[in-house]
């Protein structure tokens, strides 16, 4: 498997650090075949080349199996035309990752509030309400007069279809039952569209129970029980929003994994974001990132038929369950003492079997 490492801003660089710690030791023990290439993204890279997101990158990418990618500080980028490129945006329009895949699991010994919960919240994450990517030129957001913003949304067909299918396929592994959420009330037309393919895909699936809930009942829904959700289905804004609030249930953005895949390719990418208030002082919790690539193992394992790779997702939440269930071998975010390289390498000593 060729993985395409890119570490980020902030704290990326780290995190990414103890990930490679945790997959150089699978690779070991599972003969996976696995190769790594680093490449220089986010201010690194502009403050060498003008731009956060080289196209010498984008083009490794469109070569590589799957993409390691630390988080990054878009928020302090510059604007688009003077080179801050949004690059987890730019990677999932590209590179066609319409499926943003967010677990919500509680795990054995992490405080979480409200109710145990083991769900997955798939995401559309090529279109929707978001200016930079639902216009084929120019930009979605705009002001007519000074008084005035304007923003438009896109919903279509396919991007409805593709990712009510990856939620039924998952379903059809898990507990059998999607949850497609909506605001059909109000936006008719385009919510319409999305329910109208969902029920339409869902006559394949007729093992799978639908269920359609309004995203603000959603939202109140998942902190009253979030242990009745298995498959959570939606569009791009929705799902943004719901999936870290499940992940804040379920015990923080830090312990929640995240992954970006089609078919082809697979992005894993931490849930959180860069951090740079704690960059540099060895304090920063791997265990999204981790997560996230033992995700895209598994990803592989489905894609390239090759079961071992899956075996070794295993031992990745195998591993981080038996680290987070002891306060001494957590970081100091969930009351532990490890730092992030020791985190890093207890982690890559559990999955060492």
């Amino acid at each position: 498997m060729d993985i395409l490492v890119l570490p980020g801003d902030g704290i990326g660089p780290e995190i990414t650090e103890a990930t490679l710690d945790v997959l150089n030791v699978l690779n070991q023990r599972f003969d996976l075949g696995l190769s790594f290439e680093e490449m220089t993204i986010g201010f690194k890279a502009y403050d060498a080349e003008g731009t956060t997101l080289p196209e010498a990158v984008m083009t490794r990418a469109h070569q590589a199996d799957g993409i390691l990618l630390g988080p990054i500080s878009h928020l302090d980028y510059p604007p688009r035309d003077k080179g801050g490129v949004n690059i987890s945006a730019a990677m999932r329009v590209r590179l066609d990752l319409f499926a943003n895949v967010r677990p919500a699991r509680t795990r054995p010994g992490v405080p979480h509030r409200g109710s145990d919960m083991d769900l997955v919240i798939m995401r559309e994450c090529t279109e929707g309400m978001y200016p930079d990517r639902n216009m084929y030129k120019g930009s979605g957001e705009f002001m007519p007069d000074p008084d005035t913003a304007l923003s438009l949304r896109k919903i279509t067909r396919k991007a409805c279809d593709r990712i009510a299918r990856a939620s039924f396929d998952l379903a059809m592994t898990r507990r059998r039952k999607v949850t497609a959420v909506h605001k059909g009330n109000n936006f008719i037309l385009t919510d319409g569209l999305f329910l109208e393919v969902v029920r339409q895909v869902a006559t394949d699936y007729p093992e799978v129970e639908l269920e359609e809930v309004i995203v603000d009942a959603m939202a109140a829904m998942l902190v009253r029980d979030a242990s009745r959700y298995d498959v959570i289905c939606s569009t791009n804004f929705y799902c943004d929003i719901l999936s870290d609030l499940a992940s804040e249930l379920s015990g923080g953005l830090g312990v929640a994994g995240s992954m970006n895949a089609n078919s082809e390719r697979c992005a894993a990418q931490a849930q959180h974001g860069s951090a740079p208030d704690i960059a540099g002082l060895d304090r920063a919790n791997p265990t999204s990132l981790i997560l996230s690539a033992g995700m895209m193992l598994r990803w592989y394992a489905d894609k390239s038929g090759k079961p071992v790779f899956a075996s070794a997702a295993d031992a990745i939440d195998a591993a981080i369950d038996t680290a987070l269930s002891s306060p001494d071998s957590r970081t100091s975010d969930l009351g532990g003492t490890l730092g992030t390289k020791a985190f890093g390498r207890h982690v890559a000593e559990l999955v060492d079997g």
